[in-house]
């Protein structure tokens, strides 16, 4: 294999429907208006030589190596500032322009260092190659006396170094902090020969504002900039293009390799989602899939308490497959069930799935949604007809209003984040719903215009008193509705939002928002242009999690904010195959495609296809098999890629549910917090050992190419067919092209999708089908899949969890940058450098009360469980309430929330939960006895055996 060459146009591309002819060497040249002459150029080939300009930033005009003649024209103008016009007549090489760019050439070399043949860049450094481009063979110049030279290299960022000696003061790292990420982290500090480019104010990278993202890596022409892994293992020799398996957005990337060994992920520029921009995780943080802690040989063990024992693959499978057998002879069809990764890729849960329902007989199949967005899919199916995002990436760029509630794009989906900022810079407007003083409310060149920090859990009052407002006051776009909705629903639901007791004023009252905040963003999103919501588990996690997104549709419905470009509603999903594990059929009472297993059609499809009756029963979600598990009915569990003990609320709960099982059967890339009540260990595989495919938040398709061997000597779609065969139900599959041609045959959705066509076309939104052979960017064209769209009543019921004098505070919890879910990849890389324990966030008034101080060690107590971790003294949350993320199993932040939960979908009110904080010395004594606990489950006995 061959490294995955990209072509640099030098500017972007235009967006002009009118083209413009011109000559380019004698060579007649059709372009769009507003095109720069060097990406005109390029278009037939010609690459005018250049060093400040790249397709990812907008024209600089710097470096002057780009200069060309036009004709009629005096001087040289830089081509990459100088847009094409009619008739134009243009030279690029000419005896006059050869020697102004060898004079320019040889003026920077004059101040660089001639270290090529040790430089990490060397073979891929762009001075260098332009240095050949213009023909330079010798510097007369130099400088005497201190400069750049003299400074030592900033080596503080886990990821990358900084050389200033070889800085050519470009620009492109400045300007892709400030165009690409949005951050303004960099600046060019000094004049002259001491100019060099400044991390905020003249710090060290790892002290800045910088965010890691590799913007300025990526974008560096020399080795100023460069990864620390290019450093230490060499230029690589080949790449393939994959997907991150890290967040919902679903960013492309090349993984560049020497033999087997990952140089690094360079983000990869027609990847539709994140278009050459990623972050922190996804551009460095792989270092994960090689850590000393993956578990690479099958393991088994009689009782939890026992140490693990490393045996072969065949003996692993058979003896889970006989202790399910032996579990469902002695307590029936229904004592047994499993969980899908939505880690994993669309065939591996597929196949998950179908050894559930074909495998086991019964339906009980669940996923992480059931913890983060199943409300998403209940409520957006219910008013659409379709239980996904309306919208494509893309479409920002033709967004005027975001409404964003419970979601901070900036950690969580940090690529997003920076499209949004990007767009916002350029004029948007923003709504922040949210409890906390998320980073879009205010930060640097972007601050929302208003935030709206309600209390956690009135979620619903809020949204409905924004209804109140746009149909009280006239603002609803009634052509819209007549069209494409039900009347007698919309006046019933417009007649409920209109009463006093849904007005800003009363909600005000509980939500603790302004009622004159209610209304001014009322008007902003129904009179403000485009308008599109974004929301996270900040949305889903509550006891009406489901009639919050019902209350989202209901805005979008009446403000006729749906099926067209820069609109809509959008759930920015957790993981990075949460959407897809969805797709795949991995709810209890759901086929892949969203089929009921009730509809008779449907389930003949697979009868026929699997060769095995199905249940038409629905069966248990994540919840039911802990609590039939507690009361002695579900005694076995398969769980691929998932971290149930850590990631589910209650954790005692969840414990006490693994612990009462006779076959807990995991598989997994380590030994993570629910291994500790496992029976039977099956070392997976990691997305770069895999072929497949991943669904992201947008509904889009991506391949995932293997471009290493498993260490475990098993992909994971492997495992679970071998899993399956020992059972008895064997699925034949040579390769996972295979699985995803019957996921075409049988899912009306993905009924044009193949790995040809993505190979093709690179990628596809569902729908894709005969209907929509390219996909569908954006849904809700013309109609709704259920007809009318649906508008829904959606009464405020005030959760169950309420604070009084034994806990008066409210604790919600969300995620950092620097690290992903429950913390078992980005834990074991450099990201621990940032974010190297939980923390408490709580307000100053609320601190003092309590004498807590920054830095001190806070218990937290619920009625549920306690535990201790560092205290944040800070104002980004409001009085009355704390906050903290759930990254580190040392905290096991999940033992203080309860099992209160979402009326319609059983997903946890993770969101809020009553506490007390009071200092504390350190551990509680729980923690204490889970760390011991789970070093002694960790023990592993070793054998020769199964190593070989």
């Amino acid at each position: 294999m061959a490294l995955v060459t990209e072509i640099d146009y030098g500017t972007p591309a235009s967006k002009s429907d009118k083209m413009v002819t011109l000559t380019i060497d004698g060579v007649e040249v059709r372009a769009p208006e507003g095109t720069s002459i060097m990406r005109a150029a390029m278009e037939i080939g010609t690459e005018i030589p250049k060093l400040c300009a790249t397709d990812m930033l907008e024209s600089f005009g710097s470096c002057r190596l780009c200069l060309v003649e036009i004709e009629g024209r005096n001087g040289t103008p830089a081509s990459c500032t100088t847009p094409i016009a009619p008739g134009m007549i243009v030279k690029t090489q000419t005896e006059r322009l050869k020697a102004l760019r060898k004079g320019v050439m040889e003026l920077y070399i004059s101040d660089h260092p001639l270290d090529c043949l040790t430089c990490a860049a060397n073979g891929d450094c762009e001075l260098q190659t332009q240095a050949g481009a213009v023909g330079l063979r010798q510097v007369r110049y130099g400088y005497e006396g201190a400069n750049h030279f003299d400074e030592t290299k900033d080596e503080s960022n886990p990821y990358f170094t900084y050389d200033p000696t070889k800085c050519i003061v470009c620009n492109r790292c400045v300007r892709a902090c400030e165009e690409v990420q949005g951050t303004f982290a960099l600046t060019i500090d000094g004049r002259g020969f001491k100019s060099r480019v400044a991390p905020g104010q003249d710090e060290p990278f790892f002290e800045s504002e910088c965010v890691s993202c590799g913007a300025c890596v990526q974008a560096c022409p020399t080795a100023t900039l460069a990864e620390k892994s290019l450093i230490a293992i060499g230029q690589p020799e080949h790449s393939a293009v994959t997907t991150c398996a890290y967040c919902g957005v679903g960013c492309t990337f090349k993984a560049e390799m020497r033999g087997e060994e990952l140089v690094r992920m360079v983000p990869y520029k027609d990847g539709k989602a994140n278009r050459g921009h990623s972050c922190v995780k996804g551009r460095f943080a792989w270092g994960y899939a090689t850590h000393r802690d993956r578990i690479l040989n099958p393991m088994i063990r009689a009782k939890v308490s026992d140490p693990w024992r490393e045996v072969s693959w065949e003996e692993a499978i058979d003896h889970a497959a006989s202790e399910f057998k032996r579990i469902q002879a002695t307590y029936g069809k229904r004592s047994v069930g499993g969980i899908t990764s939505s880690r994993c890729t669309n065939e591996e849960t597929y196949l998950v799935q179908k050894l559930i329902r074909g495998g086991f007989g019964n339906n009980n199949v669940d996923t992480c949604a059931r913890v983060c967005h199943s409300p998403t899919g209940y409520g957006l199916k219910t008013a659409f007809g379709t239980s996904a995002g309306t919208q494509d990436f893309d479409s920002l760029e033709e967004t005027d209003v975001f409404l964003l509630i419970g979601v901070n794009p900036t950690d969580g989906h940090p690529v997003v984040g920076s499209r949004m900022k990007k767009r916002l810079r350029q004029g948007a407007k923003l709504i922040v719903v949210d409890p906390r003083r998320i980073d879009l409310v205010q930060t640097p060149h972007v601050k929302a215009d208003y935030h709206l920090p309600l209390q956690p859990g009135t979620n619903v009052a809020v949204l409905t008193a924004l209804a109140h407002v746009i149909v009280t006051e006239g603002l609803v776009n009634e052509a819209f509705v007549r069209e494409r909705c039900d009347m007698e629903e919309f006046q019933d639901w417009a007649a409920f939002v209109s009463e006093p007791h849904n007005s800003p004023e009363e909600v005000a009252k509980l939500s603790g928002v302004p009622a004159e905040l209610i209304r001014a963003a009322a008007r902003l999103y129904a009179t403000g242009g485009n308008a599109a919501i974004f929301y996270g588990l900040g949305v889903t996690e509550h006891s009406q999690g489901s009639t919050t997104v019902l209350a989202i549709a209901n805005l979008a419905l009446a403000t006729g904010n749906l099926g067209r470009p820069g609109v809509g509603v959008n759930p920015l999903r957790g993981q990075n195959n949460v959407q897809g594990a969805c797709d795949m059929g991995s709810f209890p009472h759901e086929f892949a495609g969203y089929r009921h297993v009730s509809d008779d059609a449907a389930r003949a499809i697979y009868e026929s296809l699997w060769g095995v009756a199905l249940d038409n029963e629905p069966g248990l979600r994540i919840p039911n098999m802990l609590d039939s598990a507690v009361e002695g009915t579900f005694k076995g569990i398969y769980i691929q890629g998932e971290d149930i003990l850590q990631s589910d609320p209650d954790t005692h709960h969840v414990a006490a549910g693994l612990a009462a099982m006779e076959c807990v059967v995991v598989q997994d890339l380590f030994l993570n917090e629910t291994a500790n009540y496992a029976h039977v260990f099956l070392p997976g595989s990691s997305f770069l050992e895999k072929d497949g495919t991943f669904t992201n938040a947008e509904r889009r398709i991506q391949r995932v190419r293997k471009v290493m061997s498993p260490k475990n000597g098993f992909g994971d779609w492997e495992i679970t067919l071998a899993l399956s065969k020992a059972l008895g139900f064997s699925m034949n599959y040579a390769h996972p092209s295979e699985i995803m041609d019957e996921i075409a045959r049988t899912t009306p959705s993905f009924a044009g999708v193949s790995y040809a066509h993505l190979d093709e076309v690179g990628s596809v939104q569902w729908p894709c089908n005969e209907a929509h052979p390219d996909g569908t960017p954006v849904m809700h064209i013309g109609g709704f899949a259920a007809g009318k769209g649906k508008f829904v009543i959606t009464e405020y019921v005030p959760t169950d969890e309420r604070t009084g004098p034994r806990f008066p505070l409210l604790l919600t919890t969300g995620r950092i940058l620097s690290h992903y879910n429950v913390g078992a990849q980005t834990r074991r890389t450099e990201n621990v450098a940032w974010h190297p324990e939980d923390m408490l966030e709580i307000h100053p008034h609320d601190a003092e009360q309590r004498g807590v101080r920054d830095g001190d060690w806070v218990k937290l107590h619920s009625r549920a469980g306690e535990t201790t971790l560092r205290a944040l003294v800070t104002d980004r949350v409001a009085p009355g309430v704390v906050y903290t993320t759930f990254h580190h199993p040392t905290t096991q932040a999940n033992v203080v929330t309860t099992d209160f939960s979402d009326w319609a979908t059983n997903c946890p009110e993770f969101k809020v939960t009553a506490v007390q904080i009071s200092r504390s010395n350190g551990p509680t004594d729980w923690q204490e006895q889970y760390r011991e606990q789970a070093e002694q489950s960790r023990r592993i006995i070793h054998t020769v055996e199964a190593a070989e």
